[in-house]
């Protein structure tokens, strides 16, 4: 709904940055999870290790960072997300990219630049984080020849080396259809002007790199403006710009916010995914002719921040889940929103608070009487991010799993070492879930397991030996991954089929949720950076998988150490993304 959509992104957006300081604690330590799953029913869970979904891209796992954040560049933030695997990296955030001017560091129409978030202070985050950037383009208020001068800086003569470049961020959302909340100064406002624009910008930054790869913005199939036909047109947005740029462009690009009004919806959402690539992919296939099996698919911007929770256990389950989902259907990458975004009015979620925050770090703000913690301390969406770390590694396998519940969700990955991880998450927030596995293409070695575990209440992810490949108790509301080992050397010479996707070790990234009625990424962020109020606040290379959990020198750290809990006890994983704060 249009409606409900602004507003949302209207409150997201008043957040800035404004907090305490973080901390990432250490520990680890390995200890046993004495569980029980009491009269809960086993879900049978099957893993097709000889199949392949594709592998994992090297810049799969990606954030959205912005130029109002003023903590953008904390070396403590970078820290973290260089831990959590991040990949890649999005700037200059949202909303905010369509008024941004990268020559003078300024923003058209009365948002705000913070000072030293500034596009080579950006990039050296980046490197620091090992993460690649993608680079959305000013099309609201900038020009075909800004955008070329752009990567002519940054490739040319920087030698950067960006290879993915989205033309503008929700460019639908400029009032054509109704709702305003992006900057689109053209006089026509229509999909076939932006088309035309986009094969303008496209041959501008094409003449000066043809390297790079540029990226159409398209409605997210299902969501609203998608199917909307204003008077006078033929077709409906991603219809009448991929008839006309279709076979010129590189990628195309979608934000994913699923709503629903309870957390059981929100963790029941990544099953639509599958449907909602293959309208993107017919989509492509009907317009981009023998060029379609090309054109890459990217997930920008994603959260939970249309549900109810966005920095509680449902958005750190929620997140994993998501990105693994997106990239098993052929997504070349996933990025999340955001790094910083502020707090909002605080609520409590299955028995947690709930900062309504949409950043992964907090800010360190207070809402009425309710704080934050700390500046940059990890909220369990971050955890759940980070959980990713101890599954793959860019270039592993994803493989076919399922399982007999909706409440418990699986993904496998095929490690290059000859292991296979296998993560589990338990949906149910009171009760623990008895799971047992079976294998084909693939024999575990025997014994107990190591696994690494996301649980309510926790503050960092905890190892340990438990259970069997055979057989796991899930603690309630957690991410378990276990790590396994093949039972002789001979089992590793079983290759997966090839992969039938292209997810190559490309990726790019995504693009914050627009503000409402014309104001440009509105978070709250902007009040807690000293920012004056009205103001957007958007805080919304290449490297490894960072921490992958597949070797014994991989620490997780924790906070106070490990959590031993006996029966019916679990470590916390509290993470939620709210859509409200990704002021696009």
């Amino acid at each position: 709904m249009p409606r409900d959509r602004t507003h949302r992104r209207s409150r997201t957006r008043r957040r800035i940055v404004a907090g305490a300081v973080a901390a990432l604690v250490a520990g680890a330590g390995a200890g046993a999870l004495a569980l029980s799953a009491d009269a809960a029913p086993t879900v049978a869970v099957t893993v097709d290790a000889g199949t392949s979904l594709g592998t994992v891209p090297s810049t799969g796992v990606g954030l959205n960072t912005a130029v109002y954040d003023a903590y953008m560049n904390d070396a403590s933030a970078a820290s973290l997300m260089k831990a959590a695997g991040i990949r890649q990296l999005r700037f200059p955030g949202g909303s905010v990219a369509d008024a941004y001017h990268w020559k003078t560091h300024t923003v058209t129409g009365g948002s705000w630049a913070a000072p030293g978030t500034d596009f080579d202070h950006f990039m050296a985050t980046a490197k620091k984080v090992g993460a690649q950037p993608i680079i959305t383009a000013n099309y609201g208020s900038g020009t075909p020849q800004e955008a070329a001068d752009w990567v002519k800086y940054a490739n040319v003569d920087k030698g950067y080396g960006i290879k993915y470049w989205e033309i503008g961020n929700e460019v639908s959302g400029n009032g054509y259809y109704g709702s305003k909340w992006e900057v689109d100064n053209h006089a026509d406002k229509s999909p076939r002007e932006y088309a035309k624009n986009l094969l303008a910008y496209a041959k501008a930054m094409k003449a000066v790199d043809p390297k790079v790869k540029i990226g159409a913005v398209l409605n997210t199939p299902g969501s609203w403006p998608d199917g909307v036909k204003a008077a006078g047109d033929d077709a409906d947005w991603n219809n009448t710009v991929l008839s006309i740029a279709g076979k010129s462009v590189d990628f195309v690009i979608i934000h994913w916010y699923p709503g629903g009004d309870s957390t059981k919806d929100l963790l029941n959402s990544p099953a639509k995914i599958a449907g909602t690539t293959s309208a993107v992919r017919s989509l492509v296939n009907k317009y981009a002719g023998s060029h379609a099996a090309s054109v890459e698919i990217a997930v920008t911007e994603t959260s939970s921040a249309e549900s109810p929770a966005q920095t509680s256990q449902a958005a750190a389950l929620f997140a994993p889940d998501t990105y693994m989902n997106w990239l098993e259907q052929g997504a070349v990458n996933v990025d999340w929103w955001d790094l910083h975004n502020g707090v909002g009015k605080p609520t409590t979620v299955n028995g947690e608070t709930d900062y309504q925050d949409g950043g992964v770090l907090s800010v360190g703000a207070c809402s009425g009487g309710t704080c934050e913690p700390a500046r940059e301390t990890p909220f369990p969406t971050y955890w759940g991010i980070r959980s990713l770390t101890a599954l793959a590694q860019p270039g592993d396998t994803m493989v076919k799993a399922s399982s007999a519940s909706p409440s418990v969700a699986v993904h496998a990955v095929r490690a290059g070492n000859g292991g296979l991880n296998v993560m589990l998450i338990n949906k149910n927030p009171q009760n623990a879930a008895q799971v047992s596995l079976s294998y084909t293409g693939y024999t575990p070695a025997p014994g107990t397991v190591r696994t690494v575990s996301f649980t309510k209440g926790g503050t960092a992810l905890t190892t340990a030996t438990r259970g069997t490949a055979a057989a796991q108790t899930l603690p309630p509301y957690s991410i378990t991954t276990l790590q396994l080992k093949p039972a002789s050397a001979a089992t590793r010479t079983d290759a997966p089929s090839a992969a039938p996707t292209a997810t190559a070790a490309t990726s790019t990234a995504a693009a914050p949720v627009a503000s409402a009625s014309g104001t440009i990424g509105t978070r709250a962020q902007a009040s807690a950076a000293g920012v004056p109020a009205g103001l957007p606040d958007r805080s919304n290379t290449a490297g490894d998988l960072a921490s992958t959990g597949v070797s014994n020198a991989v620490t997780y750290s924790a906070l106070g150490g490990l959590l031993a809990i006996a029966a019916g006890c679990v470590l916390v994983l509290r993470r939620r993304r709210g859509r409200a704060s990704h002021g696009g």
